[in-house]
């Protein structure tokens, strides 16, 4: 079962599915501040005071997905009005994709008029869990075009667009963390940051801070009372990143975070090394296959 190919939920049956989650071979569960092993139920039981929880994923890990579409129902089954956001989905997009959740729609509508990553059969099953069942999904990502104009001119040159497209992001000015962040960037970067990569850094903080502004938003909905949040790990790990710009958002809001990731000793956590990643980590086998290569 460890060998189990996993190319997305979309290709598993249902016996198959059921398999995985008995098979802790694939992963394990552990809440930080206890230092124990827990279930995947367990951690869905703790997250009653919880408003956002964060899911840190490598994007191509296949266990991960799985385990994101059952943390998703177990919170819908446990708690009322859940909500997903997901950084897999532009802000432009979220007309498009409340069309598709309301059955205006078809999904080849969906797939022509927004964006989709590559890998989006592995999200595809959030998706249309949300969708049978009448869920908001936000589209809590910065298009593109924006995050890219400002790597080539930095963030003030944001002043220049118009006010729907700065609709479509956080507000201005936004917050370059300092401190903590700043240099686990700089650690990414070589150590060095220098004026091109400070423009990165910039756009890096653009995506986190409009992930975290929408998300600070959507809260404040009547119609929503918890929100799982899916994005990339490093947005999240430590609770930097969007964490902390939802923070300053919504200084009220009570934040889980979860970091998952393959590690060679999945059996041997490492708590002075892992423990501040977040308050639940998850370590999935590196032996099951990848939904795709990472170049």
């Amino acid at each position: 079962m460890t060998k189990l190919i996993l190319c997305g939920l979309a290709a598993l049956s249902p016996l198959a599915v059921d398999a995985f989650q008995t098979d802790s071979a694939l992963y394990r569960i552990f809440d930080t501040r206890a230092h124990q092993e827990i279930t995947l139920d367990e951690l869905a039981n703790t997250l009653d005071d919880i408003d956002v929880v964060f899911f840190g994923e490598e994007h191509n890990d296949s266990v991960a997905h799985i385990l994101q579409y059952e943390l998703l129902k177990a919170m819908n089954l446990r708690y009322d009005r859940v909500a997903l956001s997901m950084e897999m989905f532009v802000s432009d997009d979220q007309l498009i994709l409340d069309e598709y959740l309301a059955g205006l729609i078809t999904e080849r509508n969906l797939s022509k008029d927004a964006v989709l990553w590559n890998n989006y059969s592995d999200y595809r099953p959030l998706v249309e869990y949300a969708k049978t069942h009448g869920m908001t999904i936000l589209a809590a990502n910065a298009p593109s075009r924006y995050t890219n104009r400002v790597t080539r001119e930095g963030l003030e040159s944001l002043k220049a667009l118009d006010k729907a497209a700065r609709s479509l992001l956080a507000p201005l000015p936004i917050d370059t963390l300092t401190g903590a962040y700043y240099e686990k960037f700089a650690g990414l970067m070589g150590g060095h940051v220098g004026m091109g990569n400070l423009k990165i850094y910039q756009s890096q903080n653009l995506w986190d801070a409009t992930m975290a502004y929408r998300i600070g938003k959507l809260l404040r909905k009547k119609s929503v009372n918890k929100i799982l949040h899916l994005n990339g790990r490093f947005h999240s790990d430590e609770q930097l990143g969007t964490v902390a710009h939802l923070r300053s958002y919504a200084p009220r809001v009570s934040v889980a975070n979860i970091s998952c990731f393959r590690y060679e000793r999945i059996k041997l956590p490492d708590w002075t090394t892992l423990s501040h990643l977040g308050d639940f980590i998850i370590l999935t086998d590196p032996g099951v296959s990848k939904t795709f290569n990472q170049k």
